[in-house]
Formats: structure tokens, sequence, C-alpha cells
């Protein structure tokens, strides 16, 4: 076995956070530092020596986190939901101005959601019409969801050099579609009981061709979040998405 992890998570009161602490404790190649949550001191990331962080926390203080992690030479697995463009090129000009930065972004740490972007990616060039349907927990606080918004980019990049199918809805009815990302709709459900599911549905002439993924649970992620961990060294600067560090397509 290599060297250890040193790894502190940020948000560690919350239901993602605390499956992290666990995770982390359970492996044998990570030591869990420092676990604290949002109204806490970040000072202790630098008191325990803490060489990657994991931060689950919300939009509202996860921008400052990384500050502050970039400012003290801490990598930073991201977890937290809503990062916008223009948020993501911040961070990417912080860690541009100090060297051996990285950070990761991760829409979705489940295997198989990480599959089910990439295989539509795949499908998208093939299909005149696109559509996905994301369903989540009523706590989650944003909508539509990262990994949705992140499926969508994915797509419309694959779809660049294809027209869009006919669409005869109304103006005035466009709300009822879902929103637009990039031109892809996307519908929200925020219902009891459920974790985090999405489907992606394609059309064509006399076909379709559904793309769906279920966690049940919240240790479905941990398995990418170790991965992430383990692998953000392989990383430089900023990242999207756990696929840039696995072998997807290699």
């Amino acid at each position: 076995m290599g060297k250890v992890i040193r790894v502190g998570v940020v948000g560690a009161h919350g239901k993602m956070g605390a499956s992290v602490v666990a995770a982390v404790q359970a492996d044998a190649e990570c030591e869990l530092v420092a676990a604290i949550d949002v109204e806490d001191s970040l000072e202790e990331l630098t008191r325990t020596r803490c060489e990657v962080v994991v931060d689950f926390t919300n939009p509202h203080v996860v921008m400052d986190n990384l500050a502050f992690c970039i400012k003290h030479g801490i990598d930073a697995v991201v977890g937290t939901s809503g990062f916008t463009p223009e948020r993501i090129q911040t961070v990417s000009l912080w860690a541009s101005q100090r060297a051996n930065s990285r950070v990761l972004i991760a829409p979705n740490f489940s295997m198989g959601a990480v599959l089910m972007i990439a295989f539509a990616g795949i499908a998208a060039p093939y299909f005149e019409s696109v559509e996905i349907i994301e369903s989540h927990h009523p706590e989650k606080v944003d909508a539509p969801s990262g990994t949705s918004r992140f499926t969508a980019e994915v797509i419309a990049a694959a779809r660049q050099s294809l027209e869009p199918g006919p669409d005869a809805t109304q103006a005035e009815d466009r709300d009822a579609r879902g929103a637009l990302v990039d031109g892809v709709p996307i519908h929200s459900v925020r219902l009891r009981g459920l974790v985090a599911h999405q489907e992606v549905v394609f059309g064509g002439v006399g076909e379709t061709l559904a793309i769906k993924h279920d966690s049940l649970n919240r240790e479905s992620f941990m398995q990418g979040v170790l991965i992430a961990i383990k692998e953000i060294n392989h990383i430089d600067g900023v990242v999207v998405g756990l696929e840039n560090v696995l072998p997807l397509g290699k």
C-alpha cells in the first residue's frame, strides 16, 4: 500500500458529508484528519495538514471554501451544487495563480451516472430530439440538478452538427416544457422518497432510446468520491466531471 492520504471533509454534518466521513474512515488508503461543518473554521484543515478536502456544503459557502483550499495548497474534490460556467471560470482563475492547484468538480460521483452521461454523449448525434427528466428529494436546493445541466452540455457538444427536430410549442407555453439548457429541455421533479434519478430520452423517426440511472441511497456515490480523492493528483488546475480521473474511452 502506498502513502495514506490525509483527508478533510467540509459539510461533514450533512447527509452526504456524513456518508463521505464514513467512507473515508473505512478506506485503508485514506486517513480522516478533519470533519467540519459550514459554521466551523477552515483553519482546522491547515492545522491537521489536510492533503485533499472533500466539499459537500452549499452554493453559498463553497466558493469561499475553494478560495481557502487553493490559497493553502490543498487539493479539493467538490460535490456541492450550483457551479455555473462563471463560477468555474472564477475558480480556474484562482487556480491558475497558484502552482500545482487541483480542483475536481463532479456533478455526480455515481459510476452509473457517469456512464449514463457518457452513453448520452455517444447517442446524441444520432437522434433529432432529446429531453431529460431528473428527479430528486425535496431538500435539494437547485433545479435543474447539476447532473442534468452537465448532461445537457455534453449532449449539446456532441450534437453541434445536427439540426434539432421540429418543436411546435408556442412561446406562451414554453414553461410547461421544462428549463432549456443548451437547447435541451430538462424537467425537474422534487418528491419525498426519492434520492437521485435521471432519464435521458432520445427520439428519432420510428424509434426512441431511453438511458436511465437511479441512485437508491447515498452510498452509491462513495466509490466515486474515493476514486476522486486518490486520483486527483493526476489532474492539473480545475476540471469538471469524474470521468477526468476514470479510464473511460482509453
